[in-house]
């Protein structure tokens, strides 16, 4: 029996303090070690009981039919549970996409949570469909501060990280995770640029070093990236990272205001730009009127 009243969640995106990338396995998929953080820049899902199925997506480029994630996500759970009800989708999209922030992701871990408590299925059972749907979806049911490894199925949840702000700038390109996958293997898997203990928030230095593997592969796809990457550097007078398989760049800051000023001075052509700062958890169910 499904719940006739429609219920809203955020979903959170994250960003990759750290990855490490192996190579890859006999699966075809690449085993990785990295610290994920969840942060203050959202999604937004409803699911609700309809006259016939319906994807509706707002604000971005993500698909409004079947392909969608947060769709198959749903639709995952509607089948275990053996339900035939139809429902309706409607998704807000505010975390750009090709930008290794996770966004879809986040929408497949809030749609698993929305659906399972409308078809009435237990959260382990959904949980074993997460890492199915993508290799960030078990990380954005957790959510918080994490080591992640595996294949993205091993969630080590880690104590929150606080005290600082991130200032996050997505150029104007988009990548493909298997697209960069393939340079890196292409590149003998290079390891990547990490920053030393010091050059992190205090929160975050047992954890140092902490670098990105996959930048020098996203580079050889999009050289344009180290061009944006140096341009914040010089902008902002300290080290820029990239979350995930880019494009997003990011950096560190003590305070939200100085990652606020940060962000002012991104170049103009960005897709976005935004201040942020660490939270606890990957989805939350919202109340009437959020």
């Amino acid at each position: 029996m499904s719940r006739s009243d429609p219920q809203v969640a955020a979903a959170n995106a994250k960003v990759n303090l750290g990855l490490r990338v192996q190579s890859r396995g006999d699966d075809g998929l690449h085993p990785i070690r990295g610290v994920f953080q969840s942060i203050d820049w959202s999604d937004r899902l409803q699911i609700a009981g309809a006259d016939e199925d319906e994807v509706v997506v707002t604000g971005g480029s993500a698909p409004a039919d079947e392909s969608n994630l947060a769709w198959r996500a749903a639709e995952a759970v509607r089948q275990i549970a053996g339900s035939a009800d139809p429902m309706r989708a409607e998704l807000d999209k505010s975390v750009p996409d090709g930008a290794g922030l996770g966004g879809g992701s986040a929408d497949a871990a809030a749609a698993l949570i929305l659906a399972s408590r409308r078809y009435g299925v237990p959260f382990e059972d959904v949980r074993r469909l997460a890492v199915d749907l993508g290799a960030d979806v078990p990380f954005a049911l957790v959510g918080g501060t994490a080591i992640v490894s595996g294949i993205g199925e091993l969630i080590q949840p880690h104590r929150d990280a606080t005290g600082f702000a991130i200032a996050i700038v997505v150029p104007e390109l988009s990548l493909e995770t298997a697209a960069v996958y393939r340079a890196w293997d292409d590149l003998d898997g290079p390891d990547g640029p990490t920053h030393p203990e010091g050059a992190l928030p205090p929160a975050l230095r047992d954890l140092a070093p902490l670098g990105n593997d996959l930048y020098p592969a996203a580079i050889s796809v999009a050289p344009e990236i180290d061009d944006w990457r140096a341009e914040l550097e010089e902008a902002w007078g300290v080290p820029v990272s990239m979350t995930g398989s880019g494009s997003g760049l990011f950096a560190y800051f003590p305070t939200l205001d100085e990652a606020e000023d940060a962000v002012t001075a991104a170049p103009a052509t960005a897709r976005a730009a935004r201040a942020v700062t660490p939270i606890d958890h990957g989805w939350r169910i919202l109340e009437e009127g959020e």
